[in-house]
């Protein structure tokens, strides 16, 4: 059995190794907004009924006219995990050729081919790294080989199927809208399929696929509702796609996928002013800076709900935080990294500096 994907979060554990309730903690691992929206009045019925199709089909209305994706309707998934999971289906199944020695393994949020190779397949998948690691996760499991690849040009007609997170997580790389068609028209050349997920999209409408997906036959594009309204919890995202592939995972993905009230509460945020959201998202983030900064750390990429910061003694820095109860986020396959969420406040910001300027160099 492969090991756990490790993500943000985790502040129980966090608190069982270094002391103090979890309700002390200031979790900054995740690339959340910590100052979530107010709920809107949810209609009782969504409560006590099965969610009905016309809350499915607002749902799909209101996101349709924010993400801007013309006549497509988006179809609500119940988080982008579980619509990940269906990804294989879409692509012909093919079978490992070359024996056990030929593996590929997920370590942290990175694909790594072990013993430098990779086994043959007519039906390979391409997955820009480093990035989630669900997207290797679902493929590996099904039976495909998974090349990691680290730019777009590695990316060849063997693929049947291409990830790029866009922009990236956890080093806020952007690919250019251009960029990812050219590689959309690649990819339909060979009969393939482009995913490109924007998680983080919300903050920079600009780099989005969404307004041109009805134009890109062979793109499925993968949002997240929670990181931008601050409503991780709801566990709810959107595919948008073609009619006939949203048709298929709407299938697999059987009746009531989402939640009557998960769906309520999409159509009315996403047909409501996010310009206050945004801009307390960006001044969260100018107040990270200012604490990063401040104590003389290097801010090497990012978005606005993240930033990344690449010091030699991230490992020191890591665990100096969390006896001061401040949990952030490390990984394996760049020890010289972390992640910094949002601090949800002035005060948080404070904390975070100075917990960091007590850093013994």
């Amino acid at each position: 059995m492969s090991a756990p994907i490790v993500h943000g979060g985790g502040i129980t554990a966090a608190a069982a190794a270094f002391g103090g309730s979890p309700e002390d903690w200031l979790d900054l691992s995740t690339g959340i907004n910590p100052c979530p929206v107010a709920l809107p009045d949810i209609p009782a019925r969504a409560w006590h009924r099965l969610p009905d199709r016309h809350l499915i089909d607002e749902a799909r209305r209101a996101a349709r006219d924010h993400y801007r994706s013309g006549e497509i309707l988006p179809l609500p998934v119940p988080g982008t995990q579980s619509v990940i999971q269906l990804l294989p289906r879409l692509v012909d199944a093919g079978r490992l050729v070359g024996g056990t020695d030929n593996r590929v393994a997920v370590t942290d949020n990175r694909v790594a081919v072990t013993d430098n190779r990779v086994a043959v397949t007519d039906n390979r998948v391409a997955v820009v790294t480093p990035t989630y690691g669900e997207y290797a996760r679902a493929f590996v499991s099904a039976g495909f080989a998974v090349d990691a690849v680290d730019d777009l040009a590695a990316v060849g007609a063997g693929h049947r199927l291409a990830v790029v997170v866009n922009p990236n997580n956890p080093d806020g790389l952007i690919w250019p809208a251009e960029t990812l068609i050219a590689l959309h028209d690649r990819m339909k050349a060979a009969d393939g399929l482009l995913v490109v997920d924007e998680a983080f999209g919300d903050t920079d409408p600009a780099l989005s696929l969404a307004s041109r997906a009805s134009q890109l036959s062979n793109l499925i594009i993968f949002r997240s509702f929670g990181k931008f309204f601050g409503l991780a919890g709801l566990r709810l995202g959107f595919a948008i796609a073609r009619s006939d592939i949203l048709t298929r995972f709407e299938d697999w993905l059987g009746p009531w996928a989402v939640s009557g009230p998960a769906l309520s509460i999409a159509g009315s945020l996403l047909r409501s002013d996010i310009s206050p959201i945004r801009g307390r998202i960006n001044e969260r983030c100018a107040g990270l800076h200012g604490a990063l900064k401040g104590a003389g750390l290097q801010i090497s990429g990012g978005t606005a709900l993240f930033t990344l910061v690449a010091d030699a003694r991230a490992d020191d820095i890591y665990t100096h935080l969390c006896r001061h109860h401040i949990l952030v986020r490390k990984f394996d396959y760049a020890p010289e990294w972390l992640r910094f969420g949002l601090p949800p406040d002035p005060a948080a910001d404070r904390r975070l500096g100075e917990a960091l300027q007590r850093f013994e160099r």
